[in-house]
């Protein structure tokens, strides 16, 4: 028998699979199975279009960003090599270094994963 998760609101373990969905019976409650692999994963960061990023990826930022003490700020299409992931409270998750700018630290909502 297949061993499923115990559900992550009322903890019963008598949830069911319903297509792409994990299903509680005793309190209706629904949930993905990517939900699942994430808790599993533990730290997860996704870009602007959900993508899963990883140590090492290379981003192209999305929005022009403005960079204090820096003159022009980073365009729309830089491409940048090799982040590194860090948990952070105020959800700059991406360390980095911008050509022309230095190390910096991104959001995840302003870059997609190449």
């Amino acid at each position: 028998m297949e061993n499923l998760p115990n559900c992550p609101k009322c903890g019963s373990e008598y949830t069911y699979e319903d297509g792409e969905l994990y299903v509680c019976p005793e309190c209706a409650y629904e949930w993905s199975k990517d939900a699942v692999l994430e808790e599993e994963a533990g730290f997860v960061v996704k870009d602007a279009n959900g993508n899963i990023l990883q140590d090492g990826d290379t981003v192209i930022v999305i929005k022009d960003l403005k960079v204090k003490g820096s003159g022009g700020g980073i365009k729309v299409g830089t491409k940048i090599k090799g982040i590194r992931l860090v948990e952070s409270t105020d959800a700059h998750n991406i360390d980095c270094k911008v050509p022309g700018v230095g190390a910096i630290k991104l959001k995840q909502e302003f870059v997609k994963k190449a």
